[in-house]
């Protein structure tokens, strides 16, 4: 009887404590949607006024809802973000914003990648024909930071702060030998020498092939990288090379003898710098909004055309089924096209790319949407920061890519990879299987055994023939030969410049020189803009994916910086069927 009442409490305290959290969480939720509700609110903007440019945020493709940002939720996305193309069209309206005066642009750690960096400062560049000021300061200046600062009249630093500029490098994780002492193989079919998204399984160093492809890949990301700093700062590129190979500048002084910033200063003289810019009084506060609401407050440029350029946004992994914002699901950005291409009104598609890559048969039926969508309306692709492998799969078929120099691209190349965890299983744990098969290859792909000469056969055949229909849509798109492709192809990975050089690409230009160039081809005097797929209900992907959130999160925190380490194994382990994925996951520093 005594166990009866203590089993009895504990669920009544359980209940008890359940139904509170539940009350509290709804109570919050209620807050967050009122003040997400508000936030929507138009923000004046007064005469006078600095545009704050705060980059230490994540330029995403798209702005996300804002319904949970407010919700300290375990595993939600919290945290500031903004679109890329929201905050584009706010700094070319800020341009001729008479009342946007100046622009503050604060960045120490700006969370986008090397293109996206690029077409950000070639916008501020733009901003600056206005003959309105950019002033940037910081404590900190990382070297994606300091690529952004350098394009600003005045670059200021604090005084006891820092500036990073040590040149570019990329460093890979090799798992062969962890894998070897735990028991695991990973057993590899691919075609291509440069597809070396395998070596970390199988190797404990890069390939010579490999740090091939490396090396020339990150010269050119580091050759745009000073070439933009040594034009705005007015530096030779031989001096900021050897600046940065010697590691002159160690302390804030040393960047203000180079000539990399203008000046030291704490931010209340940089203050009093902005109130001057902007014509407020030393005793009054400067009228300032943030590029956030600013980029909010935008509205769509008011013409009378019916006509339409439809924006589909490919970002992410490629996967089957719908996936989400952030992975590219077959279903649902092929029903996107799909959509655009069957609207009269819609004249012209614009396929925006930032993807690595991933399931060869997901980009293959996006890749068909795109064939049939070009026969009806001018198609054109912009790549992003990377659109390699099933990122350049899908569009090939294109009419027009566009690229930045600094993009990453190609990685034509397919793979598999499958684990053997015998040895793992049965020698170190003591796990043993048996069964019964109705014919030699039922199981095939079975994880517990190593593959035999005949299953390596039949998967090598059918990864040799995905390559042969990846270069064969590739060579058709691009209007050359396969075996040409094959030549330029291999795994290998170009950047933007040498992709338009070789043929994988036809122009070096912004993601809006691609909708111009849409409305171009379509013979489009004026158009609307519209987005697809449309975006998908946050609350809606939360409670869906509650469970993935919140191992996710704490996935996050027990591994910290080895987060990416994970996240390289799990793949091993999860991504089915042939790969069209880039050859590693790139971390350049």
């Amino acid at each position: 009887m005594k166990e009866f009442f203590k089993y009895v409490f504990a669920t009544v305290v359980g209940i008890i404590i359940s139904t509170f959290l539940i009350a509290i969480f709804f109570i919050v939720f209620v807050v967050a949607l009122v003040s997400s509700i508000d936030s929507d609110k138009t923000v004046d903007v007064v005469s006078n006024s600095v545009l704050y440019l705060n980059l230490d945020q994540a330029i995403k493709e798209r702005t996300p809802n804002k319904t949970l940002d407010n919700l300290p939720i375990i595993g939600s996305n919290v945290g500031k973000s903004l679109g890329f193309n929201d905050l584009m069209r706010a700094l070319k309206r800020a341009k001729t914003d008479d009342n946007i005066k100046c622009i503050y642009l604060n960045v120490s750690s700006p969370r986008a990648g090397k293109a996206t960096l690029k077409e950000i400062r070639d916008a501020l560049i733009d901003f600056k024909t206005s003959k309105k000021k950019i002033i940037a300061y910081s404590e900190v200046y990382t070297q994606d930071a300091y690529y952004l600062a350098s394009v600003a009249d005045k670059v200021y630093l604090n005084p006891q702060g820092a500036l990073e500029f040590k040149g570019f490098s990329s460093q890979l994780t090799f798992f062969k030998g962890a894998m070897e002492k735990l028991g695991v193989e990973a057993q590899i079919i691919r075609v291509g020498n440069y597809k070396s998204a395998v070596e970390p399984f199988t190797n404990v160093k890069m390939s010579d092939y490999n740090r091939q492809q490396v090396t020339a890949y990150l010269g050119g990301l580091y050759s745009t990288f000073l070439e933009g700093i040594s034009v705005s700062r007015n530096i030779p590129k031989d001096s900021l090379y050897k600046m940065a190979d010697t590691y002159r500048i160690q302390a804030p002084k040393d960047a203000l003898t180079y000539k990399m910033i203008d000046g030291l200063k704490y931010k209340d003289e940089v203050i009093d710098e902005l109130k001057a810019l902007s014509g407020t009084g030393r005793k009054e506060t400067i009228a300032t909004v943030s590029i956030n609401d600013y980029a909010t407050n935008q509205k769509e440029e008011s013409t009378e055309s019916k006509n339409k350029i439809a924006i589909i946004y490919a970002n992410g992994d490629i996967t089957g089924g719908e996936g989400s914002d952030e992975s590219i699901g077959s279903e649902r950005i092929s029903r996107a096209i799909r959509k655009a291409r069957q609207d009269d009104k819609i004249k012209a598609i614009v396929l925006r790319v930032n993807s690595g890559g991933g399931s060869a048969l997901a980009s293959d039926v996006i890749w068909r949407e795109i064939v049939l969508a070009k026969k009806v309306k001018p198609v054109m692709a912009s790549f992003g920061d990377v659109a390699a492998s099933g990122g350049y799969y899908i569009a090939c078929a294109a009419d027009s890519i566009f690229v930045q120099p600094n993009t990453i691209t190609g990685s034509i190349g397919v793979f598999g990879i499958i684990p053997n965890f015998q040895n793992l299983l049965t020698n170190k744990i003591g796990i043993t299987f048996d069964g019964v098969k109705t014919g030699q290859y039922a199981d095939i792909m079975s994880t517990n055994r190593p593959l035999t000469p005949g299953e390596r056969l039949i998967i090598q055949t059918d990864v040799n023939h995905v390559y042969d229909t990846f270069t064969s849509r590739v060579a058709e798109g691009r209007k050359r030969s396969k075996a040409y492709i094959d030549s330029i192809g291999g795994g290998h990975v170009w950047i933007g410049t040498d992709a338009v050089r070789i043929g994988l690409a036809d122009k070096i230009g912004s993601f809006n020189d691609a909708i111009v160039a849409a409305g171009k081809k379509a013979k489009l005097s004026s158009y609307k803009i519209v987005e697809y797929p449309e975006k998908i209900d946050p609350l809606k992907s939360f409670l869906s994916d509650a469970g993935d959130n919140v191992r996710m999160y704490y996935a996050k925190q027990e591994f910290g910086e080895n987060f990416l380490l994970y996240q390289q194994l799990k793949k091993v382990v999860v991504n089915s069927g042939i790969q069209a994925r880039m050859p590693f996951e790139i971390n350049i520093q």
